[in-house]
């Protein structure tokens, strides 16, 4: 049997809450599983659906945090055949008391503190006391090196995606009639914040509808710089090139993915914030298409670069540009889609598992 100690999961939204979900699930199939988690309002209905235990967690942030850690340490002294905490955070085991081997991942964000600063500190007190700690890249693999935690505990397991088996015949109508009459399309499945470079990717659709003047960007997502990248869009008079999304179900979104011809997020380290490998770009590969990520961070782990996609400079205005025009030009994002697809293959969490079984 093995616990899950979480602060990111379903049915809240988001790449974590993706990665732990697929990791759980997956697992679910091979043994026993239970899960700590932070309580959600949809909990309830979302947990009545699944094959394991979740025991969910309410309260303020610090309270939560601690209640927890009491919760998980009650259960490891009462429960002897449990053979594994794994945890999504080294912050969801600081308070862990256990000799039951301890397996952290790590993603690059969460650990990116100045080395021998407090919170620096902290991090090494767990993640050097943990039996294995698992990189989602080899870019974040280096970093937790360079900051002082031990090279022989890291392995890099790349995360996982739930293959689509079927897209949803509606929702590709709906996405088509969204989309008709205009192209090359591009579009981005995100967060707005400073690091994916959503600001300059519409400053280079600015030049692009020059030579694409029926392009179209469409771009999902919420978060903190939303209002200013709208903002930007319509002080360039690029509303008729940008499409504003979110909010959209499931079925749309990937509906709109696989009618698209390259996705676009170039992403930049922007103050400790970076892409540690960016799964959104092997999303869009299942479905034939072609990513451009940036150079910092993890995206060479989801993105082989003139092959599966591109990968350039986040913060070089012109990279962005010349990159999205290579990839439009003589309709190249076909044959980088097809490879894009081919290495999708590699991602499923039924070949991803493996790797974690064998730490179990």
């Amino acid at each position: 049997m093995h616990l899950v100690v979480t602060r990111s999961f379903p049915p809240e939204i988001g790449g974590m809450q993706n990665l732990m979900w697929g990791l759980t699930n997956t697992l679910s199939k091979h043994d026993l599983i239970k899960v700590f988690a932070d309580d959600h309002e949809k909990a309830k209905d979302f947990d009545e659906k699944v094959s394991f235990t979740i025991e969910r967690i309410g309260g303020p942030k610090i309270i939560k945090k601690y209640r927890k850690s009491l919760l998980v340490n009650n259960y490891l002294e009462n429960n002897k055949k449990v053979k594994t905490v794994i945890a999504d955070h080294w912050k969801s085991l600081e308070q862990i008391k256990t000799n039951v081997k301890k397996i952290c991942l790590i993603h690059s964000k969460e650990i990116n503190h100045n080395k021998g600063s407090f919170l620096n500190r902290r991090v090494l007190k767990v993640l050097n006391n943990v039996d294995q700690i698992i990189a989602n890249s080899n870019f974040t693999k280096e970093l937790a090196i360079s900051l002082g935690i031990f090279p022989e505990k890291i392995i890099v397991i790349n995360p996982g995606i739930e293959p689509v088996e079927k897209l949803n015949n509606e929702s590709l109508k709906e996405a088509e009639k969204m989309l008709k009459g205009k192209g090359p399309r591009l579009i981005t499945v995100s967060r707005y914040d400073k690091r994916k470079s959503h600001d300059k990717i519409i400053m280079a659709l600015r030049n692009l509808k020059q030579i694409y003047p029926n392009i179209i960007y469409t771009s999902i997502g919420y978060g903190e710089e939303e209002e200013n990248v709208k903002k930007l869009a319509k002080e360039l008079n690029l509303n008729k090139q940008v499409l504003f999304l979110k909010n959209i179900s499931l079925e749309l979104k990937n509906a709109l993915i696989s009618k698209s011809h390259v996705f676009v997020m170039p992403s930049i380290t922007y103050k400790k914030s970076v892409e540690g490998f960016g799964i959104a770009y092997v999303e869009a590969a299942q479905f034939g298409i072609p990513s451009i990520g940036g150079k910092d961070g993890g995206a060479a782990d989801a993105i082989k670069h003139n092959e599966t996609g591109l990968i350039c400079d986040g913060n070089n205005l012109d990279e962005i540009y010349s990159s999205i025009d290579l990839i439009l030009k003589n309709n190249s994002y076909k044959e980088f889609g097809i490879k894009a697809k081919e290495y999708s293959l590699n991602f499923h969490w039924d070949k991803i598992i493996k790797e974690y079984l064998k730490l179990l």
